[in-house]
């Protein structure tokens, strides 16, 4: 009698959690789908197939990392305008020939991590470089928070809703969002951007927002409109250099979920396992017709505010998103809930990115008032908030990357204080 007492208490407790990650994990996709079929709509490509290749993506570098770090894999925004050059210029084909072949970039950081060690990588990428890098990821995209909120597209061109309609919803997004993470209780508590997201949807239907007849007219089950590369030099050789960005941004990302969770993954199971992973689910996702994969700084975010570290959390995401990439209804159903609801969302969790680097600066314990700090913080920012771009013939480097090389090229030649 004894004996089968603690196996009848187990079961129930055991369904309970992995129930409770199950739900935790669909918050999680909620918090990416935003951009993660952006990036699709944007570049031609199809968002069903998009959030298959998130998912699988996501499950591969899973395997790659032997489940130990907490992060999404999905649609990364640093190929956008290679994607659209390409496919006016080669077709989509050879655009995704190249952009499998980026994948191997990150093979060849990861040898170099391995053979090197770890520490040659935080030498050229110290905490005075990676905080601003994860500062200006928040900063960069706080714009595309904010147009959404106010009802507009990501890019702020056309305007869907009215903007005081737009500013109720979205404000009520936010706000339950905040009160939830704050006064919530118990499970409650790890909910709140689906709370908010919830509060939100609500709110847009009361002001008779939304376009539904999209939904009606589609399947409830439809196969992803896959595509398949082909492979030539020339959008391989314009594609693989644009990857070094987002592999230093995977770099900046890994340092802040560890900085969230308060565990080394730079160590273990170490970057050059992370890179490798996250190559693995580039190519993959190219293999079938998806934008190339990076970590999701909105879901770190994410678990940035839930404080949720399991990463069984982000399996259970995959899954979600291999689902809805079958599951046609469902995922017009998600694409037609009206911008101002995720823009509510995304104000709090772009925020949240960029606190994580000031953190970083911030428990380094750097003087950043002495000259070389203060260059490299400062450069890092203002070329990455400030839209600074330099173009090489066809090749550009903005935004993110930018930040990122410029923070490097500082640190490796601005010489050190001599105190």
């Amino acid at each position: 009698m004894s004996s089968a007492s603690p196996r009848r208490e187990y079961l129930p407790t055991d369904y309970n959690l992995r129930f409770r990650d199950c739900l935790i994990g669909a918050q999680m996709l909620f918090v990416a789908f935003g951009a993660l079929v952006l990036v699709p709509i944007l570049t031609g490509l199809d968002s069903n197939v998009a959030l298959f290749t998130a998912g699988v993506g996501t499950l591969l570098f899973q395997i790659c990392t032997r489940g130990k770090v907490p992060i999404f894999l999905a649609s990364s925004f640093a190929f956008i305008a290679p994607i659209i050059y390409g496919v006016q210029t080669w077709g989509m084909a050879q655009t995704l020939g190249g952009l499998v072949c980026s994948g191997f970039v990150y093979f060849i950081l990861s040898g170099l991590i391995r053979w090197r060690g770890i520490d040659v990588v935080l030498r050229v990428l110290p905490p005075v470089v990676t905080g601003p890098v994860i500062m200006v990821i928040g900063l960069i995209l706080a714009p595309v928070a904010v147009n959404m909120a106010l009802g507009k597209t990501g890019d702020g061109a056309v305007q869907l809703v009215p903007e005081e309609t737009a500013l109720w919803v979205s404000m009520t997004s936010l706000l339950v969002t905040v009160l939830v993470s704050l006064l919530g209780k118990g499970f409650l508590r790890l909910m709140p951007i689906l709370c908010g997201i919830v509060a939100g949807f609500a709110a847009s239907l009361y002001f008779g927002m939304g376009d539904w007849t999209k939904v009606a007219a589609t399947p409830w089950m439809s196969l992803p409109n896959f595509t398949f590369p082909e492979f030539a030099w020339e959008p391989i050789l314009f594609i693989m250099p644009i990857t070094l960005a987002p592999a230093i941004e995977h770099f900046g990302d890994v340092v802040a979920i560890s900085s969230i969770t308060g565990k080394d993954y730079l160590k273990d199971p170490g970057v050059h396992t992370t890179m490798f992973g996250d190559g693995v689910a580039t190519m993959a996702a190219g293999m079938v017709g998806g934008p190339p994969c990076t970590t999701y700084a909105e879901v770190i975010g994410a678990v940035s505010l839930t404080r949720v570290f399991n990463p069984a959390v982000m399996t259970w995401a995959a899954l979600t998103a291999i689902l809805l990439s079958f599951v046609s209804k469902i995922g017009a159903f998600l694409s037609s809930i009206p911008v101002p609801v995720m823009g509510g969302i995304m104000i709090l969790l772009f925020g949240a990115i960029m606190v994580v680097g000031l953190n970083t600066l911030v428990r380094a314990g750097k003087d950043l008032m002495e000259p070389r700090n203060m260059i490299i913080v400062a450069l890092i920012i203002i070329f990455g908030v400030g839209g600074m771009q330099f173009s090489i013939g066809s090749f550009k480097l903005g935004g993110i990357g930018l930040a990122a090389v410029t923070g490097v090229a500082l640190n490796l030649f601005l010489p050190r204080s001599r105190t």
